[in-house]
């Protein structure tokens, strides 16, 4: 909107904070002395009520903006915009952005094209799944930033924050506090009253701004004096000017209009005329707006009202076309609305001020509003401006069972959710059942409005598509979509019995063997997370028998394959079984992203080497993974997996540092997501995990307190363990009473169900320690039954944990027996932390036993791995040994890295090449005990045991 430049009266302060925040947004002192400062940016936020001067304010901070060499970008919210996703949004960067060819798009967004693009309508949607909100504001943030930095000093200019579009204004205030990181100034505008509840962030904002918005104040009698002079001449008098501040309150825009009809009428300000300023001031508002308007005639109304629909930026051709009037008569329209100060604009129309649109807009009559909105969808489509133009306009219509209406409404709901608005989606859906669909199209409509809730109204989504199985379904397909989708959100909903209930019931009914096995393959992967299953044994047996005779063919064979690996890790069977179901579901392809399928399966083959001691080849897939995520732009839910389990890999590696840091990364996602969900139980439990093994427990039972993590523990299986992890807090903790039910507990729920694995879940190994001080044959036996579960799975990370359990709970001279062949099977695996626990163990009973010496180079190695791990409590345990054998500790350096030394990558290539480690000592020219460390340090550096050597170890190196 066009308009002259006003003085702005009262407004000494804004204007003053508007100038501080500038000067240092510019890098440079107010009085323009002294060196130039640090560029800082800053929010400012203006409240006020309808009229207050909101716009005059924000046009001179863009005016002041750009006389000091900012860039400027600004947006408005409307009345009638607000259910169009990303309006604002658009308005801020489609500007910036538009215009240039895909190729120079695509390379400025990078990975974020496909994601932003369709939200701010640079290109469309994809075929594939739609972005999470999370994924997409990111994506927002990460453009804006980048403008922000590359266009730099930039003020963002927002009017009228209250009638923003609702996915536009969750992002901005979201992102707005960020603003004092950058070389951006963000102004917002906003009636305080209408104000969101998701925008409540511009009410307290950071820094400077002193928490809290400037309030702007009606104009004092004295600036409507100043005003009337300005406007009328030096020689209006006093009472006038008291008269035109009484009818105002001194609201601005009414000051301003009223003074405008005062020179209009040509009437005289002074005191024998001030009586007629009250009807003047009713005409220019309400119901004498309306008078106004309607003496300009049948076809201007029209006109003026199909500009009111429109809402803003608004074409003078569309207008005409939804008014239905010609173009010679809606520029006559246009011209006499203007004339009387109701719209502005040649090429582009808008409404003289937001007050005079509303006020247009709720005079016209129901029933006509109704019919111009109708009129308006069609226009826009003919117009060519989509389905998503319209469907706004369809919201406003009474159902009439118009096929249109629903197809239109589907086009823009499918639009929307890709673009990432599944609100929006959901409110155009909702609309098509109420027009309603044609016969037949009913389950389609309920399972996109389903598909729509699926991320952020889980519950809402189950109503819609078990409303949707009851309807007649013409198309088996759709009804099979259905089915996967139920069962889906069920399971993601911690209603996993519910998920394989309703895949049960469709297998018995369905013809189609392809579809039969997808669905056998779904109801097998949500009974295997369920910690209430029935008859585990049965099933495992059904699907050990299923995935036996598949060969890989598809997608839906490779899961079966997948989950054949899963059951195997969980019920201990030999890990080179495991594996080579692992590699079979691998070969073909398993993606983490694809479309209308989980990511559970793809994750757990990747975990499945990682529980085989190659957690190497896990972070390798789970880089895929990620990678794969952050392309569909899925980083709410899925990314905070992704971190977690990525965490509790290093954590199993011994990178307890490293570790803490993604589950930390991980559990802040999963807040964004929302508390309570499975991520929150992954995280949280293994957060504890790492804690503990850092020597935190006073941290990690605070996290626990902070999370509630305690019971009632999920329906569904988590990894690691939750009920065992808090058992594990509680031995820490010295509660070892309490950790003995619990972790008793687990095993009563896990061992029935064939889950007795203890490289998957420790519980025995944790139950014989908390057992010990009570029932110490009891722990003997505990920890000799979970030793012969580890030998029965035969990686050396697990028999060497049983190990080092076993020695912990016996007596006399079999636990340094236990402890030597622990420290033996360690160091044969990439189990760092495992290692250096072993190493102060063995070194420590050494010592009590009267072996210093060999104690003596035990501590200093387990001393040496524990500060290479990050453990800090168990750095102090080897370090007080050490000092109780009267040994100093050396000063150690952390200094990890994943590079092999000459002599380590040697021992490992001659190792590949089938030497034994006599062999490889003699062509060293060591002795074994030294091959043995060196080949100890490979496998934690590349992530393996000994059987995975060859495959881990690069090309290059093997000669």
């Amino acid at each position: 909107m066009v308009q002259r430049r006003r003085t702005l009266f009262e407004r000494e302060t804004e204007l003053s904070a508007v100038d501080e925040a500038l000067g240092e947004l510019v890098g440079s002192r107010l009085d323009g002395a002294g060196p130039p400062d640090r560029p800082r940016g800053a929010l400012l936020a203006f409240a006020g009520r309808a009229g207050i001067g909101k716009t005059t304010l924000l046009a001179e901070v863009r005016r002041r903006a750009a006389a000091r060499g900012c860039t400027v970008v600004s947006a408005r919210g409307g009345d009638q915009e607000q259910r169009v996703a990303f309006h604002v949004a658009r308005q801020l960067l489609q500007p910036r952005l538009a215009g240039a060819p895909e190729s120079e798009l695509r390379s400025s967004l990078g990975s974020w094209y496909d994601i932003v693009g369709p939200a701010l309508g640079l290109c469309a949607p994809t075929g594939g799944a739609p972005p999470d909100q999370q994924g997409l504001r990111d994506g927002l943030d990460w453009v804006l930033t980048h403008l922000a930095v590359q266009r730099a000093p930039m003020v963002l200019v927002l009017d009228d924050a209250h009638w923003a579009d609702p996915e536009s204004l969750r992002w901005l205030a979201a992102f707005a506090p960020r603003a004092e990181e950058l070389p951006m100034l963000v102004v917002v505008a906003y009636r305080p009253d209408e104000l969101p509840d998701h925008a409540e962030s511009f009410r307290h904002l950071p820094g400077r701004a002193g928490g809290r918005p400037i309030g702007l104040e009606p104009l004092s009698a004295a600036a409507v004096a100043r005003l009337a002079r300005e406007s009328l001449g030096a020689y209006t008098d006093d009472a006038f000017c008291r008269e035109c501040w009484a009818v105002t309150a001194g609201n601005p825009f009414e000051t301003v209009e009223l003074l405008a009809k005062v020179r209009d009428r040509g009437l005289a300000p002074t005191e024998t005329g001030a009586h007629l300023l009250r009807d003047l001031a009713a005409a220019v508002k309400g119901s004498g707006l309306v008078a106004r308007l309607e003496r300009l005639g049948a076809s201007t109304v029209r006109f003026a009202w199909a500009c009111a629909v429109l809402g803003t930026e608004i074409r003078p051709a569309l207008a005409a076309a939804v008014a239905g009037v010609g173009p010679e008569e809606a520029a006559d329209a246009a011209d006499a609305l203007r004339g009387v100060r109701i719209l502005t604009g040649v090429d582009t129309l808008e409404f003289v001020h937001p007050l005079i649109a509303t006020a247009v807009y709720r005079a016209i009559p129901p029933g006509v509003r109704v019919a111009l909105h109708g009129q308006a969808a069609w226009c826009v489509i003919d117009d060519g401006l989509g389905p998503s133009a319209a469907a706004r306009h369809l919201l406003e219509t009474h159902p009439e069972g118009d096929t249109w209406v629903v197809q239109q409404l589907r086009a823009a709901a499918e639009e929307t959710l890709r673009a990432g608005a599944p609100d929006a989606a959901r409110s155009y859906l909702a609309r098509a059942l109420r027009e309603p669909p044609p016969p037949g199209g009913r389950a389609a409509v309920l399972y996109e409005l389903g598909s729509a809730s699926l991320l952020t109204e889980p519950a809402t989504t189950v109503n819609h598509l078990r409303a949707a199985l009851e309807e007649p379904i013409s198309d088996p397909e759709l009804r099979h979509h259905i089915v996967y989708r139920l069962s889906q959100v069920l399971a993601h909903s911690d209603r996993l019995a519910e998920a394989s209930d309703t895949l049960a019931r469709e297998i018995r009914v369905t013809d189609d063997a392809r579809v039969r096995l997808r669905m056998t393959a779904e109801q097998f992967m949500w009974d295997a997370f369920r910690a209430d299953e029935p008859d585990h044994p049965s099933r495992s047996r059904r699907l050990t028998r299923l995935a036996d005779r598949l060969k890989g063919r598809d997608l839906t064979e490779r899961y079966v394959i997948g989950l054949r690996t899963w059951d195997a890790v969980l019920r201990g069977e030999p890990a080179h079984i495991a594996l080579q179901h692992a590699e079979r579901a691998l070969d073909g392809g398993l993606g983490w992203a694809e479309p209308d399928r989980g990511f559970e399966v793809p994750v757990l083959v990747a975990l499945t080497f990682m529980y085989a001691d190659r957690p190497g080849r896990t972070e390798e897939l789970f880089t895929e993974g990620i990678a794969g995520f952050e392309r569909q732009g899925w980083r709410g839910a899925h990314l905070s997996f992704a971190y977690t389990l990525l965490a509790y890999v290093r954590y199993r590696r011994g990178r307890l540092p490293e570790a803490e840091d993604f589950v930390r990364a991980g559990l802040r996602l999963a807040e964004r997501v929302g508390p309570g969900t499975p991520a929150h139980w992954y995280a949280v439990g293994i957060l504890i995990e790492v804690l503990l093994a850092r020597g935190r427990i006073t941290e990690a039972a605070q996290i626990a307190d902070d999370y509630c993590f305690g019971e009632p523990f999920p329906a569904a299986v988590v990894f690691p363990d939750a009920q065992t992890v808090h058992g594990e807090l509680l031995l820490a903790r010295g509660l070892s009473k309490d950790a003995a039910e619990q972790l008793a507990a687990a095993g009563r729920r896990l061992d029935p169900r064939g889950m007795r694995n203890p490289a998957w879940c420790p519980w025995q190994l944790h139950l014989a320690r908390a057992e010990r001080h009570d029932t110490p044959e009891r722990a003997v036996a505990t920890a000799r039954e979970a030793l012969a579960r580890a030998r029965q799975f035969g990686t050396p990370s697990a028999i060497g944990q049983a190990l080092r359990t076993a020695a912990e709970v016996s007596s006399g001279a079999t636990r340094v027996k236990y402890l030597e062949e622990s420290v033996a099977y360690l160091e044969r695996s990439p189990s760092a932390y495992e290692l250096a626990c072993a190493l102060v163990a063995l070194g420590t009973e050494l010592r009590r036993t009267g072996r210093p010496r060999e104690s003596a180079d035990h501590l200093y190695r387990g001393l040496d791995a524990a500060v290479q791990c990050g453990a800090d409590g168990l750095v102090e345990a080897a370090r007080d040994e050490l000092n109780a054998a009267g040994l100093r500790p050396r000063l150690l350096h952390s200094t990890p890295t994943d590079t092999l030394t000459a002599r380590e990558r040697t021992a490992a290539t001659l190792t590949v090449r089938g030497r034994t480690t006599a062999e490889t000592a003699r062509e060293l020219h060591t002795d074994e005990p030294t091959v043995v460390r060196l080949l100890s340090a490979v496998y934690r550096k590349l992530g393996t045991d000994h059987t995975g050597l060859p495959t881990a170890l690069p090309e290059w190196s093997r000669g």
